[in-house]
């Protein structure tokens, strides 16, 4: 079995990112489209995890604007023939080490375990504290959506602690 890599994402691999964001059961879809310019325009602040030549898992994230020192995770999925071997945490460590980010944000909804346990796991791996300052609540959107709660973790220590 070939071992997992962890790399920049580039457009020929937003075919694979949708289809394992579709499959995750618990993402938002994005349209195709939306995920080939993920991995064209933000590649610098995305990444892929590889077994072979299959995309395995990413996670899709910008800089702030307003705070270039904070990266936002708008995904993170994982194909589920891959789950439960750490792959979404090296995406995860490989995100601040690429970006250098100090701190990092995401939403999560309430009833998503796992997605909270990855990010307590992020906090607890970079010696970072990790708190909820404040949500989009679910009257806010205009379909029917469940509320996200919005997580800030940082600063974060030293990259070669994680």
């Amino acid at each position: 079995m070939s071992e997992r890599v962890i790399d920049s994402p580039s457009k020929k691999d937003g075919a694979a990112i949708w289809r394992i964001a579709r499959d995750s059961g618990k993402l938002d879809l994005n349209s195709s489209y939306a995920y080939l310019l993920w991995c064209h325009d933000f590649a610098d602040t995305s990444a892929v995890a590889r077994v072979g030549d299959d995309v395995v898992g990413f996670v899709i994230g910008y800089l702030r604007p307003q705070a270039p020192d904070t990266v936002v995770v708008w995904q993170v999925a994982v194909d589920a023939g891959q789950r439960g071997r750490g792959t979404a945490a090296a995406l995860l460590d490989a995100l601040v080490r690429r970006t250098g980010a100090r701190r990092m944000e995401t939403t999560i909804t309430t009833d998503n375990d796992a997605s909270n346990a990855l990010f307590r796991s992020l906090a607890d791996r970079w010696g970072a504290e990790m708190s909820v300052t404040g949500e989009f609540a679910a009257h806010e959107f205009p379909d029917d959506h469940e509320t996200e709660v919005l997580y800030r973790i940082g600063p974060f220590r030293d990259a070669r602690a994680a």
